[in-house]
């Protein structure tokens, strides 16, 4: 923009003879004013020029992280001002298809079970091209807690993330609600069933009922024996598009980061807590006032079925999680060392600090997430256990090596995970061995350096290393459970056969 040279003669010569009256004086007091304004305009309109472009050049330094601009962007930061946010990824092309129907899914179980549920029924919906209500979680199963899937997971991103396979809606359109209320079939899905159950059994429901409710999903498709296609989606729902929600992600972003403050930490997932002890019937080391407390608790609840249960027998087939004195001997025995950084994943242990005594004595630097938080920053989770057992999930996802010691729902996807991730390191125990090892060694049978290498030596190939499932025919329970080692999304570039873990040229 150009300032106009009668302007500029008009201001010297108001400069140099501040005494002389101009001739036009109406004329020159009105433009005066007006050339004021046009100063002041080019101005403004510099300054947002250049603000606009010096943000713009931040949001790109965050893009790329040049050390340059990066520092600049953190200056700001400093100062007050907000960063500017990278544009969001552009959604992925959404799928067209003809939905047969409406699936409604109720997951049961606790987090880890319910996100493997979630994984399996996306699949299911692709397999019959249905619409997918996003899942309702449990409520009302031992843990109670009150948490929606938003609460848990990022719902807007889980839906974006998939519309190239499924479509997912927040909720039943209010016409198809109307319709259905008195005609929604409810159903539980047959265990460990193969996509051709779903074809031949389930997609002709449909055709009658086009909303159905699925009110189980505990494994209800097979680990083996699926298109290798539908294999990586389970991969692509459970790594890609179930992400915490951005308050889980910070928090549990922060117990990472003051645990690697530290140095390297171990996550030890040690699931002696009072609902397994109760429902496996594992009493070894408690009282006889506790074992019959953990009895009364498996009557209270008439889902669980089995109710008398020899602990012993138990044991000794391996099917009870490891005590904490046990879990204390066996990573002694594993070559820990004393100062070894030790994160307790898991919820309030059965007897409390007094059976945390030996392995804390073995392990001083034992830590638990009430430890390192602040109590108001946890004060948002309490009496929402799938929330807190986020927090556990992520510190042990990242830790550098992750040992559990029953191998539940969380273990197992946990190790999945892990192996995901670049086969990070995860000591899967062999308790059936170990108990025997472990009386050995407690009744003065076995010395202390028999005992620890026979330990290493037992685990030598399990941990966590690139290997193929076992497949058990028409023995579903008895074989690798698909998220423990979903071999399909991770084979491509390293060799999984047993004993061999090159990675291909």
């Amino acid at each position: 923009m150009e300032v106009r040279s009668d302007v500029v003669h008009h201001l010297r010569n108001d400069n140099n003879n501040n005494n002389k009256i101009p001739s036009n004086s109406s004329s020159s007091s009105s433009s005066l004013p007006r050339t004021r304004l046009q100063v002041w305009f080019i101005r403004v309109c510099s300054s947002i020029l250049v603000w606009t472009l010096f943000i713009q050049l931040v949001a790109v330094g965050e893009l790329w992280q040049p050390h340059l601009l990066k520092g600049l962007s953190n200056h700001f930061k400093a100062v007050g001002l907000e960063e500017v946010a990278p544009p969001p990824a552009p959604l992925l092309p959404q799928r067209i298809y003809k939905s047969n129907g409406y699936l409604k899914v109720s997951c049961n179980g606790g987090l880890n079970q319910m996100r493997a549920a979630i994984c399996d029924m996306v699949t299911v919906a692709r397999f019959l091209n249905l619409t997918l209500v996003v899942p309702e979680l449990d409520k009302t199963s031992f843990w109670a807690d009150p948490s929606n899937f938003d609460d848990i997971f990022d719902m807007k991103h889980f839906i974006d993330s998939l519309r190239d396979e499924v479509h997912i809606i927040k909720r039943l359109p209010k016409r198809v609600n109307r319709k259905v209320a008195n005609q929604l079939l409810e159903m539980s899905p047959v265990s460990w069933s193969s996509e051709k159950y779903y074809l031949e059994q389930v997609l002709p429901l449909f055709g009658k009922y086009k909303v159905i409710h699925f009110n189980k999903t505990d494994a209800r498709v097979a680990n083996n024996g699926l298109p290798v296609y539908f294999q990586k989606l389970r991969c692509r729902v459970n790594y890609q598009a179930l992400k915490f929600t951005p308050r889980i992600n910070a928090l549990g972003n922060k117990l990472v980061r003051l645990l690697k403050e530290k140095g390297t930490f171990v996550a030890l997932h040690l699931r002696y807590e009072m609902d397994m002890l109760a429902f496996s019937g594992c009493t070894h080391g408690c009282t006889e006032e506790e074992a019959e407390e953990l009895k009364r608790m498996r009557y209270a609840y008439p889902w669980w079925r089995e109710k008398e249960i020899v602990s012993e027998e138990r044991r000794s087939q391996g099917l009870c999680p490891l005590t904490p004195e046990e879990a204390a001997l066996v990573l002694q025995a594993l070559g820990f060392h004393r100062d070894t950084q030790i994160y307790i994943a898991s919820g309030e242990i059965y007897g409390n600090e007094r059976r945390l005594a030996a392995l804390r004595a073995a392990f001083p630097r034992i830590v638990k997430k009430e430890m390192l938080l602040d109590p108001v920053q946890l004060q948002q989770f309490q009496n929402h256990s799938s929330q807190m057992a986020s927090l556990d999930f992520m510190v042990s996802v990242a830790s550098d090596i992750f040992i559990p010691t029953y191998d539940g729902n969380m273990a197992k996807l946990v190790e999945g995970h892990r192996r995901y991730l670049g086969f990070r390191k995860s000591i899967l125990l062999d308790r059936r061995k170990l108990v025997e090892l472990l009386d050995l060694y407690q009744n003065g049978t076995l010395p202390f350096g028999r005992f620890s290498s026979d330990v290493r030596l037992m685990h030598e190939k399990r941990m966590g290393q690139p290997s193929l499932r076992k497949a058990v025919l028409d023995k579903p329970k008895e074989e690798d459970y698909f998220y423990a080692n979903p071999h399909e999304c991770l084979c491509e570039r390293v060799n999984c056969d047993v004993g061999n873990s090159t990675v291909n040229q």
